[in-house]
């Protein structure tokens, strides 16, 4: 490949006139993206081929990820400066005339992903390549995406997000590994074998498509394999060709279809067991060409399952080697219970997957009856280990109720289960996985989520990157635990004051960007206030534009009450069929119409909403940001990301004692964090003793009650019914998520927010503090432990 300007410029150049039949000069934009794109990832080709030559010969164990999603965002970028070559690439085109930030806006974000649980593993996968570890990570290679979110008269609109448009330049396709996954059907006894055969299925094609995933600073490049239906060529001779295809095409259609439908939980279940078994029939066939049996798969793999989509791969695996390779039941579970390990991302009942044995047991038949067996020996573990308990029992049990209950099947099937933050994991340890802990003491354990620092620092930020490098040298690239060396300039004026203007550069392209697509002029020198992430009633985006209601209602109250200016902006999208989310985004439009448009107040409060939030506005926002908005009920969110981006970017955090939270604040101190609200022991003891009553706090705090009433009385809608559905979730639902009781503590934190700022100095402080002490929230770090810990995986041998 190239090494110099000058060997970039003849290869582009090449590429474009054999791709194109025309010079650069003549060439669409769209053709020098393209081309761009396809010269990086040839460049990256030689290390991919070389890590996977380099794994086999020296026998080394590998990590196997699977993901429902990958929210990886634009890679060019990302995988440029990983190489080392995006200078050179830049300079090249730059002799062309070709400004290469053009380029890189061409590129979509893969839709591949929905929100913290696929920025997660996009993030793991960055790190393990860079940190030298061998990985796999297996997905769904969707056509659409979730969805693109589009805000109309302040409601969400769903339209497709056709991120394939130009095609996926960084994938190979391989249909020299396509297998065939099995659906339908029934099972019946074979006395000739002594087996059980899936007769009478409908087959559906598995054609992987491999993405490289480029380490920095590395030879290492591993593989992110996307797998795709396709028609297989044993047609289903029951069924129209043309209803098969479009049966095919719908398993990869969406990311998480509507599952308010039998049809919709159907394909939800399709989509799962199709992208595990073609993941794990590939796993075996690829061990199975460096070994000469099964005997030590376990040695040589782990399949890590994030979260319960993928936890199918227990029962599968259980399947091909009992099937297809003649094991006995027992060495079966032995490899299987010793390949596959757990994370748990929930502790919400609605997030942990239960599937009707109807829907398994007609779609699946032959892995349903697997589940059954694991299920009926389990029932004989469990009575031994508690004694016959028989109420323990039908707690864990893995089979009742006419469901199956995914998280318990992963528990069962998996020799470790991780939580991804300290409290969450004592939360499943001692309330929601209590008699799983009790039957498994050593299976538990903790491994707080992390980031990439190179892209949500190093690349997303380079003013602030800039400043470290001159500041404490560059070497937090490669180790970001260098990143502490910030704190003894956290008291240097003169560092505080470059801090200052690094932010207000990274505020101003944000104000740009809302200008432009918002039509909002928005004061750089105003806070900039942000709460991005998913839409869910328990992350209490309902809590905050309730702050901003009342900060409204006070200033138009009383002329003397004047905020430091305040700019609060979200980002969120809603599931299609979460009504009651969809309104909460409405609800933040409306006020935004009316607060933004008000001349008494305008100058010190307005109100944002920013469309279709994903990873590359993400880059946007996150370094834009002075305060960062984590205000979930104590005991909901697992961990968060979004909280450690922002803090690495320079944000004060305010929030509850929920997540990771709980070990920011702890590693920032008190004074370099904003915490409010209920403790997570607080939340349980109101709700399991019935002492909470959202109508004594309506009645007893006239600022509630003004805020509420609001919702219902015309202030922000023409029809007093817009939002009468919130009032109802908050009044008469008695408020699930404690906005009511944490509404003041809320205010007062708030008002802490707006004095701190006042002081610049005290408030650089803070911020620099909270970079300081970000390096903990590497996913480098979060990665070694589970290779310490759980993976016990060594590094590519060079």
């Amino acid at each position: 490949m190239f090494k110099t300007k000058e060997e970039f410029k003849y290869e582009f150049s090449r590429r474009i006139i054999e791709s194109y039949g025309r010079t650069v000069e003549e060439s669409h934009i769209t053709e020098k993206f393209m081309v761009l794109e396809t010269m990086v990832r040839d460049y990256a080709s030689v290390n991919w081929a070389m890590t996977k030559v380099v794994t086999k010969t020296n026998y080394q164990k590998q990590i196997h990820y699977f993901s429902m999603e990958f929210l990886i965002g634009r890679l060019l970028v990302n995988n440029m400066m990983n190489l080392g070559i995006y200078e050179i690439a830049k300079d090249g085109l730059a002799d062309y005339g070709i400004n290469i930030h053009e380029l890189e806006e061409l590129e979509s974000d893969a839709g591949l992903g929905n929100g913290g649980l696929g920025r997660l593993a996009a993030c793991f996968m960055d790190s393990l390549a860079s940190l030298s570890y061998p990985a796999f990570g297996n997905t769904i290679r969707y056509e659409y995406g979730l969805f693109k979110q589009k805000i109309e008269n302040g409601y969400q609109v769903e339209v497709p997000d056709q991120w394939l448009k130009l095609g996926n330049m960084w994938e190979v396709r391989k249909p020299k590994h396509a297998v065939d996954v099995k659906f339908w059907g029934r099972v019946v006894w074979n006395e000739e074998t002594g087996k059980w055969d899936h007769v009478d299925a409908e087959c559906v094609r598995a054609v992987p498509y491999d993405m490289p995933i480029v380490g920095n600073n590395t030879t290492v490049t591993n593989t992110l394999r996307l797998w795709h239906a396709e028609p297989s060529d044993e047609i289903p001779s029951n069924k129209d060709f043309r209803q098969y295809a479009q049966e095919v095409r719908d398993i990869c259609q969406n990311l998480y279809p509507d599952d308010s439908t039998l049809a919709g939980r159907t394909l939800r279940l399709k989509q799962q067991y199709f992208f595990v078994s073609a993941g794990i029939r590939a796993i075996v066939k690829n061990h199975l060409r460096v070994y000469p049996s099964l005997s030590n798969f376990h040695e040589k793999n782990v399949i890590q399952l994030n979260d319960t989509h993928p936890v199918l791969a227990i029962p599968e695996l259980m399947r091909i080697l009992i099937d297809e390779y003649d094991m006995e039941w027992d060495e079966a579970w032995h490899i299987t219970s010793h390949t596959c390990a757990y994370t748990n991302h929930t502790i919400l009942s609605e997030a942990l997957e239960k599937w009707p044995v109807s829907t398994m047991e007609t779609l699946l038949p032959r892995i349903y009856q697997i589940i059954e067996e694991i299920n009926r020996r389990f029932i004989g573990y469990v009575k031994q280990v508690s004694d016959h308990d028989d109420d323990l029992l039908n707690r864990v049990m893995i089979l009742k109720d006419g469901q199956v209950f995914m998280a318990h099947l992963a528990i069962v099937g998996s020799f470790s289960v991780n939580g991804v933050a300290r409290l969450h994991t004592q939360i499943l340890k001692e309330q929601e996985m209590k008699d799983f802990n009790f039957l498994y003491p050593h299976k538990f354990n903790n491994k707080t989520n992390g980031i990439t620092h190179r892209r949500w620092l190093a690349y997303s930020n380079p003013e602030l990157s800039a400043l470290l490098n001159e500041t404490i040298g560059n070497e937090w690239i490669s180790h970001p635990e260098q990143l502490e060396k910030l704190m003894n300039y956290a008291d240097d004026s003169i560092v505080q004051g470059k801090f200052y203007n690094v932010k207000q550069q990274r505020k101003q392209v944000l104000a740009d960007y809302i200008y432009k697509h918002n039509g909002i002029r928005v004061d750089v020198n105003s806070i900039f206030d942000i709460q991005v992430k998913r839409l869910h009633a328990y992350k209490r985006q309902l809590l905050n534009i309730m702050h901003v209601i009342y900060l409204y209602q006070e200033m138009k109250a009383n002329p003397e009450f004047r905020i430091y200016p305040r700019t609060f902006i979200f980002g969120a999208k809603a599931a299609p069929a979460y009504y009651f989310a969809k309104k909460v985004i409405k609800l933040i439009n409306s006020v935004a119409d009316v607060v933004n448009n008000d001349p008494e107040t305008n100058q010190y409060l307005k109100v944002v909403f920013i469309e279709n939030y994903g990873v590359t506005l993400a880059e946007k926002i996150m370094p834009a940001a002075d305060v960062s908005e984590q205000i979930s009920t104590a005991g909901k969110e697992a961990s968060g990301t979004g909280n450690m981006k922002f803090m690495m970017n320079g944000a004060v955090t305010i929030g509850t004692l929920d997540g990771a939270n709980v070990e920011i604040a702890e590693r920032v101190k008190d004074d370099n964090v904003v915490i409010f609200g209920l403790k997570d022991n607080e939340v349980n003891d109101l709700r399991q003793h019935g002492q909470y009553n959202a109508w004594d706090y309506y009645n007893n705090d006239p600022r509630i009650k003004r805020v509420v009433d609001s919702l219902v009385d015309g202030t922000f809608h023409e029809s007093r019914e817009e939002f009468r559905m919130i009032f109802d979730e908050l009044m008469n639902r008695n408020d699930e998520y404690f906005l009511f009781a944490d509404f003041e503590s809320y205010l007062d934190a708030q008002a802490k927010i707006d004095a701190l700022y006042r002081d610049r100095a005290t408030w650089s402080k803070m911020c620099l503090v909270n970079i300081a002490q970000s390096g903990y929230f590497s996913s480098d770090r979060t990665i070694e432990e589970y290779v310490a810990d759980i993976w016990r995986l060594d590094r590519v041998k060079r």
